[in-house]
């Protein structure tokens, strides 16, 4: 007898055990435990990558998975990404991605539509959207959004003396530039030899001419400035570059470069990172990049100029105030074998998109813009959003094509214009051939 109730006892015990080993793991559709982590590919000293180490341990407290993190260079995130999709390894749960590589991908990608509830799509910032959707489905998971603006040195552009004297040469006041012209006047004005010694150490900004996505990505801001729309291609596939905006604005830059003079020289070694840098140095009045860098600039340990460092919205052209957004999203391999915890770990992480805005300085929750904008040290964040407002921002073609284009077309042309091989429309009617045969 004592033995039977001892076995229904066990047998009792073993079956609650199952339900409380159930009910422990919370969600998830891999409950064995050598296989509950998911694996997410980020690239290396990146906001994401701060972000997933720091969320790490409170998702395995929600779900019971652990997040293993896999960090790369920048063009690692392309070449794992691309080869775990081509092979469908499922090596991949979650990466982050740049929005160029969204259409090339999109093919081996889960769709998430699911995820893009009303709530999440009334908070993003405008084009986030749609950088994540290829044929109007979507893909990506929006981590942060970005685009140039304009940086300035308010020690420069407040003194009496140089606003007299500005005023004095130009006819009016002097101000952040709105426009183009005003850009070349206040660029040339400020271009000069300040201690004397024969050679001239401040310019009036630096123009980017490196082989580099940042170059193309520049000249085009100029572009939809000038009314080109849609970007580098028309809806009906028509090669749109050697047109009208596209020209004035490659001769905007090559003006810049070629006859005033007003940046540095060594323009092709030039991108983002180069005339950032030059900028926290002292030795440029102004700067069109990425708004986030503002927080390098006015940071003493980074930056000569800090505490001298005001922002406005980028310029404006014949189609008004443009860019050309650099969002990021988080998207999920269809090869994954956890897609459930993996599209969970994507929701998790938008809920936690303010750790992007704190080691980043942007994010992509319209709520964090107007929460942080009411900060000090954020003031920028009000330039960011009026520029991704401005009606002529948009989005590069959505192509599978469109790495190949700007590294093969578009920056050489741009290269060429700044070196004077070429007139503009020379460049750029090259150019447009050159899609012509990478399209075909």
């Amino acid at each position: 007898m004592k033995k039977k109730i001892l076995c229904a006892l066990l047998s009792a015990t073993m079956v609650m055990s199952l339900f409380v080993g159930c009910g422990a793991k919370k969600t998830g559709d891999n409950i064995a435990g050598k296989d509950d982590y998911i694996t997410v590919l980020v690239q290396g000293g990146s906001p994401a990558f701060e972000a997933t180490q720091k969320t790490a341990e409170a998702f395995k407290e929600q779900t019971g998975y652990e997040v293993r993190v896999e960090s790369v260079p920048y063009t690692g995130v392309y070449d794992k990404l691309k080869a775990d999709i081509t092979a469908s390894t499922g090596a991949y749960d979650v990466a982050t991605i740049d929005i160029l590589w969204m259409a090339e991908f999109a093919q081996g990608l889960l769709p998430i539509d699911d995820l893009m509830t009303d709530e999440v799509v009334n908070d993003l910032m405008p084009g986030m959207l749609a950088g994540g959707q290829v044929d109007d489905v979507n893909y990506g998971m929006p981590v942060w959004t970005n685009c140039k603006i304009l940086m300035y040195r308010t020690d420069l552009f407040e003194d009496p003396d140089e606003m007299a004297a500005f005023k004095s040469e130009y006819g009016y006041e002097l101000a952040p530039p709105t426009t183009w012209q005003e850009y070349r006047d206040v660029a040339k004005f400020f271009t000069r030899d300040t201690n004397g010694d024969g050679e001239t150490d401040l310019y009036g900004t630096g123009i980017f001419g490196k082989t580099d996505g940042d170059t193309a990505c520049c000249w085009l801001e100029e572009s939809v400035q000038a009314g080109a729309k849609p970007v580098v291609l028309g809806d009906d596939g028509e090669v749109l570059v050697n047109q009208k905006p596209y020209v004035d604005a490659l001769t905007f830059l090559s003006d810049i470069v070629n006859e005033d003079k007003s940046c540095p020289p060594g323009a092709m070694e030039m991108a983002s990172g180069e005339v950032s840098e030059m900028f926290y140095q002292g030795n440029l009045a102004m700067m069109l990049n990425w708004g986030h860098f503002y927080l390098a600039a006015n940071n003493p340990e980074t930056s000569k100029v800090a505490g001298k460092v005001a922002t406005a919205p980028h310029l404006s052209g014949s189609a008004g105030v443009g860019a050309i957004p650099g969002p990021w999203y988080q998207v999920i391999p269809e090869s994954s074998k956890k897609q459930e915890i993996a599209k969970e770990y994507v929701k998790f992480m938008y809920d936690n998109n303010e750790l992007i805005m704190q080691n980043l300085g942007t994010a992509a929750r319209k709520s964090l813009f107007e929460e942080y904008g009411k900060k000090e040290g954020y003031e920028f964040l009000a330039d960011i959003q009026a520029t991704l407002e401005g009606p002529a921002t948009q989005n590069r073609a959505p192509i599978v094509e469109w790495n190949l284009i700007e590294t093969e077309a578009l920056v050489p042309a741009i290269q060429q214009a700044l070196l004077k091989e070429k007139t503009p429309q020379e460049a750029l009617d090259d150019a447009a051939e050159m899609i012509k045969d990478l399209l075909n």
